[in-house]
């Protein structure tokens, strides 16, 4: 089995890394709209924690996924695409590329800002502070956490539409080449004739 992208079709990491990062963002989008409304008191700061560190887990993955896109290469447009739908792709790739590192990152940020205690990664090691704390400035991240997220969201939705609207107008396989290759089934007629002797 090739691991690396070939020139039709993203290979079996690149899938995988592409749909975890995808169910990661889902997951991480839902606990935080519901961890807002939860007391910032010692019972609940298990879910904090957790929050924390599934993002910076996306952060670690999104960097991974440059590093095997650079090493696998990316396939080639579907062909017949228009020269435009492709400008178009490439702006949308690098924009959600740019906005899920982007948004871990302000949370992060954010995160040192508050000046709350250390985060123990999953409750393994301590996540260093990337700033010192301010009262000022806080606020400010978290409104920018909170606006990148939506943004991230909004691009994913476009994304995901276009993605259906090339499988189900244009018969395509820009979806298609994101998801594993079913097996074909044997026909009964392929097995081997036994020979007569």
């Amino acid at each position: 089995m090739m691991l690396r992208n070939s020139a039709d079709r993203w290979g079996p990491v690149s899938q995988l890394l592409h749909w975890l990062i995808v169910l990661l963002i889902l997951g991480l989008g839902v606990v935080g709209l519901v961890m807002v409304e939860l007391p910032k008191s010692p019972r609940w700061f298990w879910v904090y924690d957790l929050h924390k560190s599934f993002g910076l887990t996306v952060l670690a993955l999104v960097v991974v996924r440059l590093l095997w896109r650079w090493f696998a290469g990316a396939p080639k447009p579907v062909a017949g695409t228009p020269r435009v739908q492709e400008r178009v792709a490439t702006i949308t790739h690098v924009l959600l590329y740019v906005l899920t590192f982007a948004v871990p990152l302000s949370g992060w940020i954010y995160d040192s800002l508050s000046g709350l205690r250390p985060l123990r990664w999953f409750g393994q090691f301590k996540v260093p502070k990337l700033a010192d704390p301010s009262q000022t400035l806080a606020p400010v991240m978290r409104d920018t956490h909170e606006w990148l997220f939506w943004a991230l969201i909004a691009l994913v939705a476009v994304h995901a539409a276009a993605a259906f609207y090339h499988h189900l107008f244009q018969h395509d396989d820009t979806l298609a080449r994101m998801l594993p290759r079913r097996r074909r089934a044997a026909s009964p007629d392929s097995s081997p004739v036994p020979e007569i002797h």
